[in-house]
């Protein structure tokens, strides 16, 4: 996860391929709590972290939306009780790009600060 956490997202462009499958398997085996799923024949990569409370979940919210303004790349949030999911993926590919495992490495390093 160290390598990706380090890394900063790159610009898009539209007409991109999505990344590949053994590409995205590769990748998935340095941030080992997150899944890759499907909506709307997209995928995304997606973790749902716990907290005592929500207070402790929405703080972690705002954490991840601020990293999100630094990078300029932007999650789904679902933020409840004890709980927060997050999900990327890149719009402008219709899928995953790098730059959505380097933010599901910075993620995963907020919640271990």
């Amino acid at each position: 996860m160290n390598e990706l956490k380090n890394k900063t997202c790159e610009p898009c462009s539209d007409g991109l391929d999505p990344m590949p499958s053994g590409e995205i398997n590769k990748l998935l085996e340095l941030i080992p709590e997150w899944e890759v799923t499907t909506e709307d024949g997209i995928s995304r990569l997606q973790r749902t972290f716990s907290f005592k409370d929500f207070k402790s979940a929405i703080t972690f919210t705002n954490l991840v939306g601020e990293l999100a303004e630094v990078e300029q790349h932007h999650p789904k949030l679902v933020t409840e009780w004890g709980k927060v999911t997050v999900i990327w993926w890149t719009h402008s590919v219709n899928g995953l790009h790098m730059n959505d495992f380097t933010m599901a490495g910075k993620t995963s390093k907020l919640k271990a600060d």
